[in-house]
């Protein structure tokens, strides 16, 4: 499954640093933080998908407590 989300973020350096955080993460499948475009397009298997996101935005928020999600 692929989603894509708006996201806050207050630069390119720290959408960077989110990204590779998320990437670490076990299920993610791939990760993209767009700082121009305030997206974060998150792939992960179907069946784990609500795990991995909830994943994905507690380590974004560790490397970056500023990143918000706007579903």
């Amino acid at each position: 499954m692929k989603k894509v989300y708006n996201i806050e973020i207050d630069c390119a350096v720290c959408a960077q640093k989110c990204e590779d955080a998320i990437k670490k993460i076990d299920g993610v499948t791939s990760v993209s933080v767009n700082f121009i475009n305030q997206k974060m397009t998150l792939e992960a298997a179907d069946e784990n998908f609500d795990k991995v996101y909830k994943a994905a935005v507690k380590a974004a928020k560790k490397v970056e407590p500023d990143f918000e999600v706007n579903d």
